[in-house]
């Protein structure tokens, strides 16, 4: 995840970053804190994942019609300094790296990488290079992935790729570890503001923003349909602390055109309502 300094507009890798979250542990004094996402066998949207560069939130479930895979950030297996965050000159990890969940167990292998496959492809669109950050998983032997998104259910399908979010309500499944666990902070809900003119990226606002770890998380729009991954969080005029959310569609629509074929798996009922998230119970108040 990725951020611009708003001392000196360099960007900078959010993963690197270590912040207080003064609030979060304000807020923790008022709920039941509940383990962190993730099992041996069983992976799903919201989960800690890391590989050795990293520790990111996993977005959706992916098949290709045999096997299934979890999506990531591309920048989550990132080899480069903190201020490389051109997904077409940026090293990375190469195909096969492990990925743990939170528990230390090795969930899958690295098997797609819209960075990797940008550097063999010699791609040279701006807006493609700096906004298609798109990682995909292949789940190991005996593990299985449950679809359904935290709190909000869904996903109930894939937003056409470029479909402009900009003054939309989104929502998101955030599991960075310096939450501590207090998963009432995960659900988040906000609204669109811009989108890239190429449809390739999104800037939207939540209520509390992303943080370092959050990266990869999915996003859904107001019928739950997926629409992006957690890529990027800016500081300035004139959004204040906004968040760049990479466009799903145009990222798998890449990945298949470039030889890897894969779909969105749907999951559960979507419940703009949140269930467990700080919005519903604010409702039961």
């Amino acid at each position: 995840m990725t951020a611009r300094s708003w001392l000196d507009g360099r960007s900078i890798d959010m993963r690197k970053m270590r912040i207080a979250l003064l609030a979060a542990t304000a807020i923790g004094m008022l709920f039941v804190s509940a383990p962190v996402a993730g099992a041996a066998t069983t992976v799903r949207p919201g989960d800690q994942l890391s590989s050795s560069a990293g520790q990111c939130t996993a977005n959706f479930v992916f098949t290709n019609g045999t096997t299934q895979f979890i999506g990531l950030a591309a920048h989550c297996f990132s080899t480069g300094s903190n201020t490389d965050t051109n997904g077409c000159n940026t090293g990375s990890l190469a195909l096969g790296a492990p990925v743990t969940n939170a528990n230390g167990d090795v969930i899958g292998t690295l098997a797609y990488s819209s960075w990797l496959t940008m550097h063999q492809a010699a791609e040279k669109d701006a807006e493609t290079c700096a906004y298609n950050d798109l990682a995909l998983v292949k789940l190991a032997s005996g593990v299985t992935a449950d679809p359904s998104v935290p709190s909000w259910g869904g996903p109930t399908a894939l937003t056409p790729a470029g479909t402009p979010e900009a003054g939309k309500t989104v929502y998101t499944y955030g599991n960075s570890s310096l939450r501590f666990g207090i998963t009432q902070l995960s659900p988040k809900t906000g609204t669109g503001v811009s989108d890239t003119p190429g449809g390739w990226s999104h800037t939207v606002q939540t209520a509390n923003p992303g943080i370092p770890g959050d990266s990869g998380s999915g996003f859904m729009d107001a019928s739950g349909r997926a629409f992006g991954i957690l890529s990027t969080v800016s500081v300035g005029f004139p959004d204040g602390v906004a968040n760049g959310v990479g466009d799903l569609g145009r990222e798998l629509a890449y990945a298949n055109s470039h030889g890897f074929t894969v779909s969105l798996v749907n999951g559960g009922a979507f419940n703009p309502n949140g269930a467990g998230s700080l919005t519903s119970l604010v409702a039961k108040l």
